[in-house]
């Protein structure tokens, strides 16, 4: 298995705005009808979609002037994701994109850089158990950062402040760089083929 690699950080810019194209900007929670929270059921955004593909199908009079299926599919799919849900709810509120805030936690990155040498250590001297095992350490940590984001959405309140916005683009952040982790821990992961930049 080839080295994990570490991801490069720089500090936040003073400008909070998000650099998303306007497809990726389209408001998924609008169109299903779902009111804008970051906690939402699976259920609920089933039965929402289901709702609208139904009452956009041409034989029950829609189609024409209706939301498209294949639009529908994708904010299903984007409030299905618990982690691209938190990047479009961050967005909608106008908070910090990845490209515009880059922090990570305090001692996030050293605590990773760290864990980073123990992974490579014990997976070059215990092989495949050892590898699952970090591999669950990496979903636990994933639930740890979901859990985080999802309670600092619902301390909002109706007006939020670009501090708190920024401090759940830190999060974001940092979860992010354990999905890459829990990707390199994949026995297939080829970083020849990854999305780094």
């Amino acid at each position: 298995m080839s080295p994990l690699r570490v991801i490069p950080i720089t500090r936040c810019e003073q400008t909070y705005h998000t650099r998303m194209t306007q497809e990726q900007l389209q408001n998924p929670f609008e169109t299903l009808g779902i009111p804008m929270r970051y906690t939402i059921e699976r259920d609920q955004v089933e039965r929402a979609y289901r709702a609208r593909l139904s009452a956009a199908h041409p034989d029950a009079g829609g189609g024409a002037g209706g939301t498209d299926p294949a639009t529908l599919n994708k904010a299903r799919q984007a409030l299905l994701d618990d982690e691209q849900r938190a990047v479009i709810l961050l967005a909608l509120l106008d908070g910090p994109g990845a490209s515009d805030c880059k922090d990570l936690p305090d001692g996030f990155l050293m605590d990773m850089m760290m864990q980073r040498q123990e992974i490579e250590e014990a997976i070059e001297s215990g092989g495949e158990q050892e590898r699952e095992d970090w591999e669950a350490w990496g979903i636990e940590q994933r639930q740890s950062y979901r859990d985080r984001v999802e309670a600092m959405f619902a301390a909002l309140g109706d007006a939020p402040k670009s501090e708190d916005l920024r401090s759940i683009r830190v999060e974001l952040n940092a979860w992010r760089y354990i999905e890459r982790l829990i990707e390199q821990l994949d026995p297939e992961y080829d970083p020849s083929r990854a999305d780094f930049s």
